[in-house]
């Protein structure tokens, strides 16, 4: 079937036709490390972790190079040194661990390639002078500088006219810019920044330059998807585009732009600015990270999504009744060479809708339900093929079952668990609901969560 992409320069959903389909490029603007990232950063790395499992599905695991930046060099990381006292590596080190091990609790797949803005020097120098060379760039009072006025098509991706961006853009309005909008590409260093030596004087990069000398040195001049969250629509993801366009005299840098919607708060967008924001690195030493990855795609990823507490909760009952199924099932294993989860895979081909995909998982694991209580083995073993085969493509239900439930339960916890279950199921033959109340609230107690369902009581740990 089919892959179609909502392309936001076509402003329209398009057939996916990689330009190699034996190296599908895919770029994704990556974490500024200077701080813990917030769970409106992690939006886009879980849903174009979704992107990444479904081209590999598509067209191998090798076949897809998937590059997602790491900005080291910015004023906030320059001042979070500064603040602390230590080295600007001491910072970016610490964060970018920290940004890999919430995306890993998030099951995110690392991606191919993970290129540094400090480490690209010579590309971006080299794009610059490149920029300077033919006229799209123009050095004054230590800075070079993107002249926007000439690139006619500066404003396409974005569809913004050039005196809208002006009045609406944060833009550094300086007396050596020919235009207001025009953006830097290179800029002094001030005193106790870090410093490159270049032909246009001692300094550092632009934001914007980084990424396009990233994505030319690593991936090609042209690639097939670029993505991220829509706030990089403008400037960040236009400015990439103008200056990559011109560097290389091509009518295309990306084939195809990929942008999702922001996480709201209370109807607001979620941003540190506002102070509204909710921090992983904090939020999964109490919520398990496949929750958080199941609630990060339970809206379309071009749509808001309302970040609320009960968004969490259902998020991980409905997670309790998949591995609820998957734990019946534990005993029968998955077949092998069954057809697979085709409702699933027609849903995430049609501009990743996860929602519908989602939905998907529950018709399957009903099947399952009903094949245990039927007795039918081959059944369940299609089926648990099926869920399983449609997890892995948005990255859920691969886990243990028993994992999933009992989380750090001990043996003498879990053994106590099933003593006190077995005991409530005697007690409700007997239609003893006294005992079987006092006996619950005995499972209670313990920080557990009984779950009563067709077929029978499951347990997990409280959150």
């Amino acid at each position: 079937m089919a892959l179609k992409l909502y392309d936001t320069l076509a402003r329209e959903k398009r057939d996916f036709v990689p330009a190699d389909p034996s190296r599908v490029t895919m770029y994704v603007c990556g974490p500024t490390v200077y701080g813990y990232a917030h769970i409106g950063n992690f939006r886009p790395v879980v849903v174009f972790d979704v992107l990444f499992r479904l081209l590999r599905h598509v067209y191998g695991d090798e076949a897809v190079v998937y590059a997602r930046n790491v900005t080291d060099v910015d004023d906030k990381i320059n001042k979070k040194a500064a603040d602390e006292g230590v080295a600007i590596k001491v910072i970016t080190d610490r964060y970018l661990a920290a940004y890999h091990q919430d995306a890993d609790a998030l099951l995110a797949l690392r991606p191919t390639l993970e290129p540094k803005a400090t480490e690209h020097m010579g590309p971006i120098l080299d794009m610059i002078g490149a920029l300077v060379g033919n006229g799209s760039a123009y050095a004054a009072e230590g800075h070079v500088l993107f002249d926007t006025q000439a690139f006619p098509d500066y404003g396409q991706l974005s569809g913004r006219d050039l005196d809208d961006m002006i009045a609406g853009a944060r833009v550094e309005v300086a007396p050596y810019k020919r235009h207001p909008a025009d953006f830097v590409l290179w800029k002094p260093s001030k005193e106790n920044e870090p410093v490159w030596d270049g032909p246009f004087g001692p300094g550092r990069p632009g934001w914007h330059i980084e990424c396009s000398a990233m994505i030319d040195k690593q991936l090609g001049q042209t690639i097939d998807i670029h993505g991220g969250g829509i706030d990089l629509a403008f400037p960040h993801h236009e400015n990439e585009l103008a200056q990559s366009r011109c560097a290389h005299g091509r009518p295309v840098l990306a084939n195809y732009w990929l942008h999702n919607g922001f996480l709201d708060m209370a109807g607001e967008k979620m941003s540190k600015s506002l102070g509204n924001v909710i921090i992983p690195h904090e939020l999964l030493k109490a919520v398990p990270g496949e929750a958080v990855r199941w609630a990060l795609l339970s809206a379309h990823y071009r749509q808001p999504l309302d970040w609320t507490p009960e968004l969490i909760e259902q998020s991980r009952k409905a997670l309790d009744r998949l591995y609820g199924a998957l734990r019946r099932a534990k005993t029968v294993e998955a077949a092998i060479d069954v057809d697979g989860p085709v409702d699933v895979l027609a849903a995430l081909s049609d501009d990743l809708n996860t929602p519908q995909a989602i939905s998907g998982f529950f018709e399957i694991s009903s099947a399952i339900e009903r094949a245990v209580t039927a007795g039918d083995e081959a059944a369940v073993a299609a089926n648990k093929a099926r869920l399983l085969a449609a997890g892995a493509l948005l990255g859920l239900l691969q886990a243990d079952p028993d994992a999933w439930f009992e989380g750090d339960a001990d043996d003498d916890l879990k053994a106590k668990v099933e003593d006190l279950l077995a005991k409530r199921i005697a007690a409700r033959t007997a239609k003893d609901w006294p005992a079987a109340d006092a006996i619950r609230a005995e499972i209670d107690a313990l920080g557990v969560v009984v779950m009563d369902g067709p077929a029978g009581a499951t347990w997990r740990m409280k959150d």
